[in-house]
């Protein structure tokens, strides 16, 4: 067994003992990895030990990666900023893309989807008001929600966040988690998924309800 796969056994467990500790399945709570600046090599390694989903932050450095490896039954996630003049790309390469923060952003990548492709989208809430990141605030995030679901080429899913280091992430998840809260699964938007927690906070991350873990680092290693 490879490093690799170790380290995703590694993760799975304690997916599970948290999950097992809050009364969730473990199969409620997915793994996307973070595969930036990862060689494809890395990629299939994680690929066989049972991850099928994969996130990419750089559109010109993820296309020759879903090229070279579309052979296999992987789903790619777009987990950085989306610049306006990347939108077709994303919407023609990609099946999930967790950081849409504007509308002019929902409305090109709902025009430039591929004919019978919906995409699966997030809305980037900057939870914590950083300056540094991306994302619209909570008061603005129920409004792009709505709008982005009048868009027949978008299945809007849930809200994506990022922390500042510095943020308590249970604190700050669970803010996520209230906001989503409000247009859950009870709710108008029908919404299910919460994309949230990197690999030095994953565990407050499914405290706090999260559904997709976007983690590079433990399952790969440092990058250099």
């Amino acid at each position: 067994m490879n490093i690799i796969h170790k380290n995703i056994e590694s993760i799975r467990s304690k997916i599970a003992a948290e999950a097992k500790q809050l009364g969730r399945h473990p199969d409620s709570i997915k793994i996307i990895a973070a595969s930036k600046q990862q060689p494809i090599s890395a990629i299939e390694q994680a690929y066989n030990a049972g991850i099928v989903d994969f996130g990419e932050n750089y559109l010109q450095e993820a296309l020759p990666k879903i090229r070279a490896l579309n052979h296999l039954d992987i789903t790619w996630h777009f987990i950085g900023k989306i610049q306006s003049n990347k939108t077709r790309l994303i919407a023609e390469n990609f099946q999930w893309a967790h950081t849409i923060d504007r509308l002019q952003v929902g409305r090109r990548l709902n025009t430039q989807s591929p004919r019978g492709k919906i995409l699966q989208v997030c809305v980037q809430v900057n939870i914590d008001k950083d300056p540094n990141k991306s994302g619209v605030t909570q008061e603005e995030a129920m409004n792009l929600l709505e709008q982005l679901r009048n868009l027949p080429n978008l299945q809007v899913r849930g809200l994506m966040t990022m922390l500042h280091k510095k943020e308590n992430a249970l604190e700050g998840y669970q803010r996520l988690k209230n906001l989503f809260e409000k247009s859950s699964i009870n709710g108008p938007l029908n919404l299910d998924t919460l994309s949230m927690g990197m690999s030095d906070d994953y565990c407050d991350a499914i405290k706090a309800g999260s559904t997709f873990l976007r983690i590079g680092t433990s399952i790969f290693g440092r990058r250099l």
